[in-house]
């Protein structure tokens, strides 16, 4: 597991908890002393977080969070899931490789065997995070269309939009907890129906898949709701 992972996360999700609001600078070692991490993997973190659109530079060169709200980025999971969609309806109907069902099955294995706990650390948060974003990317790679892949990336740009950028860390662990199974109960569907060919329903899955994204978003807005720190670090858009 990278370190640079584990910041990433914990950065994700200050952002989203409303703990950096926008047009907050986000400087490398105030953070890293913070995290109890050294500057290279927070720097490698915001060059990231910049990436996915979460991070802007100032005229000055410095980085602050970016303002967004909750439409656009509920809007951005949406166009992810039909465009994953495609993708796996591409793989189902272009047939698995043998390799492919090793690097898939993998995936399972791996996300049977984090959540098979009964609470999750960071670590392991950070654990999953990597398994989930390689299960996409198998997929996405091995559907065969570079228009569509360029199409993924360019949304992935957008807040919150990355396969693995809205993984419930905002507390709630036994809800977190049940809410990542059922998504990963959802990995095991999906490989079951690439295998078998059956390209309206991978389709189907890999579509709907993006709902605990979606319900992710809506639970970190009630959860910062409820504990009064409230809202600056996404605005809703009202009406």
């Amino acid at each position: 597991m990278s370190l640079q992972e584990t910041v990433l996360m914990q950065l994700r999700d200050l952002i989203l908890s409303g703990v950096f609001p926008p047009g907050q600078h986000l400087a490398e070692q105030q953070l890293a002393q913070r995290l109890g991490a050294s500057r290279t993997p927070v720097r490698a973190a915001l060059v990231q977080l910049e990436q996915e659109g979460l991070l802007e530079a100032t005229e000055t060169g410095k980085l602050q969070v970016r303002p967004y709200t909750a439409q656009e980025v509920c809007d951005a999971i949406a166009v992810r899931g039909h465009l994953e969609g495609m993708a796996a309806r591409l793989v189902a109907e272009h047939g698995v490789s043998r390799a492919l069902q090793g690097d898939l099955q993998a995936c399972l294995d791996e996300g049977d065997r984090l959540l098979g706990t009964q609470a999750l650390d960071i670590d392991s948060y950070a654990d999953y995070a990597r398994m989930n974003d390689r299960f996409h990317a198998l997929i996405l790679q091995a559907c065969g269309n570079r228009a569509l892949q360029r199409a993924v990336a360019q949304n992935d740009r957008l807040p919150f939009a990355p396969a693995s950028a809205m993984l419930p860390m905002q507390g709630t662990l036994d809800k977190d907890l049940d809410w990542m199974r059922y998504a990963h109960r959802q990995h095991h569907m999906l490989v079951d129906a690439l295998r078998r060919g059956e390209g309206a329903r991978a389709q189907a899955l890999a579509t709907e898949h993006t709902e605990v994204a979606q319900m992710n978003m809506r639970l970190a807005l009630e959860r910062r709701s409820e504990s009064q720190a409230v809202l600056p670090a996404i605005r809703l858009v009202v009406g």
